[in-house]
């Protein structure tokens, strides 16, 4: 916020004088020097790039057991870094200590792949990212404070799972067919969504509880990408009978999530904790009840529009202003989609053309002034 935006503020009799002084006060202390950042950034970054191109220039002359041995040195020194300056870092700048836990786990993860060259050896991709998972998430968890901390926790439980299921199929046929193991590979690729009972139950207990909030956002998200990919399977009839999708793995996989947000009701208690167990109970049911649809167009997009009419209801009780307006564009544009679904000639002729441009121009429209007459008045997430 700019002193200059304060100032007229106070100009226009908004806020008073007082208000005005502990304004600039708070903006003076917590002001962010972004420049003198930037200089420190560029400067960092020419003497990492240099590292870099020292040792690519000389990779081939350095002993592989050399090169491991300098890998696990720097990660050892900056998780100690890490667990011992931690307080006298935080002090002086938070944002210090996240940037050193994201490096030490982006070395984490690099390591697996310069002890399968020095080795010559290879695995499922699976296997190095669990390890990564198990060793470093626990870092990430007890120190992340932003989006990229928990975004590197979410994302890379994603990956796991998703490689874990890929790995186990062959051309999207399970490798065992059998029910329990169809149902294990659907409870996989929804372990991730569970990531949001963490979130909601360390908000409340934690002195960084925006980052467990990102954590629970971010599980949450997943769960509704997954239903809202489900829907798009089934419109395309993508369950069928020699697909992973089908039967019994998306049942467990909509089972676990709808399990998941039963349990966040009871985890985090209050309007927003409720509405976003809502939302991830029902990605759970839509995605168990995707399969009904298969094949078929119009009750694929009614389960779509089901899903995220909830979301809308759920942001609206919830005053969560942005969430609401995107499920009202996401439906506005599903719709458009549909119409030109069921109506496959439209873009064939000239006249068509004009319709389908005046529909979809309608329909924008309408998403407009629902978003503008019905969104909620943003209020803090708490």
């Amino acid at each position: 916020m700019s002193a200059r935006r304060i100032a007229h503020w106070h100009e226009a009799g908004i806020i008073d004088a007082a208000t005005r002084d502990r304004l600039l006060a708070y903006e003076d202390a917590h002001a962010r020097p972004l420049l003198l950042w930037a200089v420190w950034g560029i400067g960092a970054l020419a003497i990492g790039l240099g590292f870099v191109s020292v040792v690519a220039a000389n990779w081939e002359n350095i002993p592989g057991l050399v090169r491991l041995g300098v890998h696990l040195a720097l990660i050892a020194g900056l998780v100690g870094l890490v667990f011992f300056r931690e307080d006298r870092l935080v002090e002086g700048s938070p944002w210090s200590v996240e940037a050193l836990v994201f490096v030490t786990a982006a070395l984490g993860l690099t390591f697996f792949g310069h002890l399968g060259q020095v080795y010559q050896t290879s695995s499922p991709l699976w296997q190095p990212l669990a390890v990564w998972l198990a060793l470093f998430a626990p870092l990430l968890l007890l120190t992340g404070r932003s989006w990229p901390t928990a975004l590197a926790v979410v994302g890379g439980a994603v990956w796991t799972a998703w490689e874990y299921a890929s790995a186990m199929t062959g051309n999207g046929v399970p490798r065992n067919p059998g029910t329990f193991w169809l149902a294990w590979l659907g409870a996989v690729v929804a372990l991730p969504v569970t990531l949001a009972l963490a979130g909601g139950w360390m908000r409340a207990r934690s002195l960084r509880p925006d980052f467990w909030r990102r954590i629970e956002q971010l599980a949450l998200t997943y769960a509704v990408a997954l239903a809202s990919l489900a829907c798009a399977v089934a419109s395309g009839g993508g369950f069928g009978d020699s697909s992973l999708l089908a039967g019994t793995p998306s049942l467990a996989c909509g089972v676990v999530i709808a399990l998941a947000g039963i349990a966040h009701f009871a985890v985090r208690p209050g309007v927003s904790g409720q509405m976003a167990a809502a939302i991830i109970t029902e990605a759970g049911i839509t995605i168990a009840a995707a399969e009904w649809a298969n094949d078929r167009i119009v009750p694929a997009a009614l389960l779509f529009f089901v899903l995220w009419a909830g979301i809308a209801a759920a942001a609206l009780r919830a005053h969560w202003r942005g969430v609401f307006q995107l499920a009202v564009g996401v439906i506005a544009f599903r719709l458009v989609i549909l119409s030109f679904e069921l109506a496959a000639d439209l873009l064939t002729s000239g006249f068509g053309l004009i319709l389908s441009g005046l529909m979809i121009l309608g329909v924008a429209w309408v998403a407009v002034r629902v978003s503008k007459r019905f969104a909620p008045d943003a209020e803090p997430d708490t």
